[in-house]
């Protein structure tokens, strides 16, 4: 009689990605400030604190906008906002 032992499920290491409360909660934030602070409070600094060009800073403001909504389109993808 041979006894076959009951081999325990293998345990994956915990995963830091999206499934982290803190990982999902910082990213959401910075697509809510990159989508509506960079466009507007990121330019006025900018332009009035740091001295730089309109052109430049406009540029980028629009440059955060784009990817703070490239942000939270990922994050729909992901299903981290719509839970």
């Amino acid at each position: 009689m041979t006894e076959q032992k009951e081999q325990a499920p293998i345990e994956k290491p915990a995963r830091q990605g999206l499934d982290s409360k803190a990982v999902r909660t910082f990213l959401t934030l910075l697509a809510a400030f990159l989508t509506f602070a960079g466009p507007t409070y990121v330019v006025y600094t900018f332009t009035r604190v740091f001295k730089i060009d309109f052109a430049v800073s406009m540029a980028t403001g629009i440059g955060l906008f784009i990817i703070g909504l490239l942000l939270i389109w990922y994050l729909i993808k992901r299903k981290v906002l719509a839970e």
